[in-house]
């Protein structure tokens, strides 16, 4: 299986709820900004709206950041008003929710289950140039934490503008990180 980490993302122009409209939403949308594509099987289910919830809690935090957050799953853009509608946790949601009934996005990126029609729980965070620098995909029975999401996100933003630096594990901003050479070989 290839990876598509530094791969570019898909051209692609979907419909999107946002701010009780309809608007449309392509790869050109994001160039210049990082974003967050957050796949999830379906609207109206049971671990889906703890994730957006969670998502929801944490998206002024991501807006600072610079982050655009854009939920997606193969319903329609009609269902996620619906759901919005209907939904204490849903009505929460501030960003855009992706529509994808063909599929095109859920293949390109790798999480799509083509025998239910619906996507694997993928996260993809995407850099101003579009190209795509983390890449997490889990069965579907197990959610996500928006907070580790956070930290990745400021540990991509971090090495982006720092190139000769690394991240180590659990690092958050603040901590020191590491400058691969010689002179570190064996002695982590």
């Amino acid at each position: 299986m290839a990876s598509i980490i530094n791969s570019k993302i898909p051209e692609f122009k979907v419909q999107a709820y946002h701010n009780n409209a309809f608007k449309t939403v392509t790869e050109k949308d994001l160039l210049g900004k990082w974003s967050i594509f957050f796949f999830y099987p379906a609207d109206f289910t049971f671990v889906c709206p703890t994730e957006l919830g969670d998502m929801a809690d944490r998206y002024a935090e991501f807006q600072k950041m610079g982050v655009e957050v854009y939920s997606v799953s193969t319903d329609t853009h009609f269902t996620h008003k619906a759901w919005h509608d209907t939904s204490e946790t849903i009505k929460k949601i501030n960003y855009p929710m992706l529509a994808d009934p063909t599929g095109h996005l859920a293949r390109s990126f790798g999480v799509m289950i083509e025998e239910e029609g619906l996507a694997y729980r993928g996260t993809f965070v995407v850099n101003p140039e579009g190209k795509i620098k983390v890449a997490e995909i889990h069965d579907n029975g197990i959610g996500r934490n928006a907070e580790e999401l956070m930290r990745k996100v400021q540990a991509a933003q971090f090495i982006a503008s720092h190139p000769n630096e690394v991240c180590p594990a659990k690092w958050k901003p603040g901590s020191d990180t590491l400058k691969p050479g010689l002179d570190l070989v064996g002695k982590i």
